[in-house]
């Protein structure tokens, strides 16, 4: 049993399959006996992940800053509703508690939370499973970036083992629990600059 980050949309405008994925991800994580930790909303996939996980039995805490209560509407049905200052430290609460992360498709808050701890993994500032569920390619201009970037010398080859991406939920639950080691740097790479 772990403790998994699920970053994921808020949003309400989105087609309703990407709740649905949510839905199915709560479930699967139930199934497994993991815990939940999410940014403690109750609309939109957030709140679909947590609700299916708390049907299924997961223990929920959902982490909100105070300025989102009233308009992310907060999970009070979590086991644990934490509420923090400002988005900084909800992240780093939610990266505290967090054994793995899980990143289903999202706009800019959900991209910010991955790209930072994705950077993190990169920098060795964490050995956290870092997987992307991404049925859909919602993220594949993303990684074609990241290709890019590394082409041109911005990052190194090794940010690609760094993650792991999943198109199916039970693929992107069975990376999660295989925690692998945190990614051994090559020869010729050192820890300073640019990621």
């Amino acid at each position: 049993m772990a403790v998994i980050c699920v970053f994921c949309a808020s949003s309400e405008r989105i087609d309703q399959r990407y709740v649905d994925l949510a839905t199915d991800v709560g479930t699967e994580l139930a199934r497994r006996g993991h815990t939940l930790v999410s940014g403690g909303g109750s609309v939109s996939c957030m709140g679909a992940v947590a609700r299916a996980a708390r049907a299924g039995g997961a223990r929920t805490v959902g982490v909100i800053p105070e300025g989102l209560l009233a308009w992310e509407v907060a999970d009070e049905a979590a086991d644990e509703l934490v509420v923090t200052p400002d988005m900084r430290i909800r992240k780093g609460e939610m990266d505290r508690r967090a054994e793995a992360f899980l990143t289903l498709p999202g706009g800019l808050g959900t991209l910010e939370e991955l790209l930072e701890i994705w950077v993190g993994r990169i920098l060795r500032m964490h050995d956290k499973t870092v997987v992307v569920l991404d049925p859909d390619g919602v993220f594949a201009p993303l990684r074609r970036q990241v290709d890019d970037l590394v082409s041109a010398g911005f990052a190194r080859p090794s940010v690609h083992d760094a993650i792991a991406w999943a198109t199916e939920v039970h693929e992107a639950f069975d990376l999660l629990e295989r925690r692998p080691p945190l990614f051994p740097p090559a020869a010729d790479e050192v820890l300073e600059g640019e990621p």
